[in-house]
């Protein structure tokens, strides 16, 4: 089957490029089509990210600028977009961005292999930043990094170089003329048949996914794209999702927050993060940036994986998933939605379509939540163990919601990574705890209920052993942690509740909780 036309706009001009397959990768283009031998492949994983590009595209009216790993990104989902490589940095007359002056100023680069990388991740950065004014604090540079890899061990002076960015001249794309160039390029999109689609709305979507059953369905392709470069698959036809309008939103009511499937994982974490602040560092440790700008909630779900972090997430705040086809729509629990290793109930003509995530009782405002959740006794954490702090998958993942009342458990729900062929529910453990005094003895026994309760495989990221300890062990710092916050935040108290005994009605705060979501979507 032949390819599609793809158009871009490239150092302010709309390129054009003819009969491009459906499953080339965006590097590719890069180097082999324009040139651009600054971007590097490395892992062809989007572990490194020494192919770091940034991508800007108008999003509800607004210039939004995404740093984005081009080694596993499909090349016609930048179609109308505008592609930044490190060879667009520099000026006309040779001098150099803030971003390459602070990394030479400030010695940051020895081999120079994984430069163009990070120097593309602190230019997405300072785009954001700089358009509001914002200083780069050490803390937001060592996120927008972590999908970048060092093998020199450089971090330091490259640290130092985002938090030099604002001494320099300010140099930012001038907005005008690209939204210019951007509306006139897309002005000129291919009509949709053809062997790469990328329906607009969801009724095309689905009368799209209805009439190509076996096309392969991607939204920011992290994982698709692997399949691609590691395994050698080949796909004739595609259905991006990612700019599906319906797919796209966040809208909330007074009871639920609801996540589109393509809103990329950046967007989803960061409204999330608004109603349950304290989840921020855990949602920060999924994947880095440049991951997480291109992949979203939907598609880690539709993927199936058994260590996807999400999805221990979401069980544990009884999540359900939307799913709609030309057929109609059902609405399911997360849980319920794997069926094995990799399979899922999707249908062959469904997409997931939304996530919804419930909100605490009596949340009146956004920021209001996690406060509604300590003083109606909500606990909500999340844990990610995993060889490496940053950008690593996770060994064992563990998610704990639960609501106390005079002392004891009245609502629980956990979900567990890495010890299944699918995320799962732990649901005899959950058993163990309902109605029983929130104590030590009580979590003795449910750790106990926890270990039996699966049988994990022993492989390169932990043997099983080790991921039945890290259960119990998780579970039991659980408990710790509701111990020591309640009594934080009662040592002032006259009350002469014992820290075993947790009044559900005196506040609490959350640490890094799981999240309470209702309903789902697709990549």
């Amino acid at each position: 089957m032949s390819g599609k036309t793809l158009r871009f706009i490239k150092n302010g001009q709309c390129v054009q490029l003819d009969n491009v397959p459906a499953d080339r990768m965006l590097l590719e283009i890069i180097r082999e089509d324009l040139h651009c031998t600054g971007t590097k492949e490395g892992c062809g994983e989007g572990d490194c990210g020494a192919c770091t590009v940034v991508l800007a595209n108008l999003e509800q009216g607004q210039l939004s600028f995404r740093a984005v790993n081009s080694c596993i990104r499909f090349a016609h989902s930048i179609e109308g977009q505008a592609l930044f490589t490190v060879e667009d940095l520099q000026g006309v007359d040779g001098q150099l961005h803030p971003v390459q002056q602070a990394m030479v100023d400030q010695h940051a680069t020895q081999c120079g292999f994984c430069t163009p990388g990070f120097i593309m991740s602190l230019f997405g950065m300072y785009q954001n930043t700089t358009l509001n004014d914002q200083l780069i604090s050490r803390a937001q540079a060592e996120t927008a990094l972590a999908g970048n890899l060092c093998r020199c061990t450089g971090y330091r002076p490259i640290l130092d170089a985002a938090q030099q960015l604002h001494h320099y001249p300010k140099q930012l794309i001038a907005t005008e003329p690209l939204v210019g160039a951007l509306n006139a390029c897309k002005a000129q999109r291919t009509p949709e048949d053809s062997v790469y689609l990328q329906p607009e709305s969801l009724a095309d979507l689905l009368n799209q996914r209805a009439r190509h059953p076996d096309a392969q369905l991607i939204a920011g392709s992290t994982d698709v794209g692997l399949w691609i470069n590691k395994l050698h698959r080949r796909t004739e036809r595609v259905i991006d999702v990612s700019q599906t309008h319906e797919l796209r939103q966040i809208k909330a009511s007074s009871e639920q927050l609801f996540i589109g499937a393509a809103v990329p994982l950046s967007d989803a974490f960061r409204e999330i993060a608004n109603y349950w602040p304290a989840l921020a560092p855990f949602l920060n440790r999924f994947a880095g940036l440049p991951i997480r700008q291109s992949a979203t909630l939907g598609g880690n779900i539709a993927n199936g994986s058994p260590i996807g972090d999400t999805m221990p997430l979401l069980i544990a705040m009884n999540a359900s998933l939307h799913l709609q086809s030309v057929r109609g729509s059902r609405v399911m629990p997360i849980e319920e939605f794997f069926l094995g290793y990799r399979k899922t109930l999707l249908g062959p003509d469904e997409v997931i379509t939304a996530i919804s995530i419930p909100l605490p009782p009596d949340s009146k405002a956004r920021n209001a939540a996690a406060e509604s959740q300590a003083t109606r006794g909500f606990f909500l954490d999340a844990f990610k163990i995993s060889k490496r702090f940053d950008d690593d998958i996770s060994a064992v993942c563990l998610a704990i919601g639960i609501e106390l009342h005079g002392g004891s458990v009245r609502q629980v729900s956990i979900g567990v990574g890495g010890v299944a062929a699918t995320p799962v529910k732990a649901a005899r453990t959950e058993a163990a705890l309902r109605g029983q005094p929130w104590t030590q003895p009580t979590i003795d026994a449910a750790a106990t209920a926890l270990e039996a309760e699966f049988t994990p495989i022993s492989d390169m990221r932990a043997s099983a052993r080790y991921r039945q300890s890290v259960m119990k062990n998780l579970l039991r710092r659980f408990w710790l942690q509701t111990q020591r916050q309640y009594s934080t935040l009662n040592t002032s108290s006259t009350s002469n509740t014992s820290t075993s005994n947790i009044d559900s009605d005196r506040p609490s705060q959350i640490t890094m909780p799981a999240l309470r979501v209702e309903k789902g979507v697709s990549h």
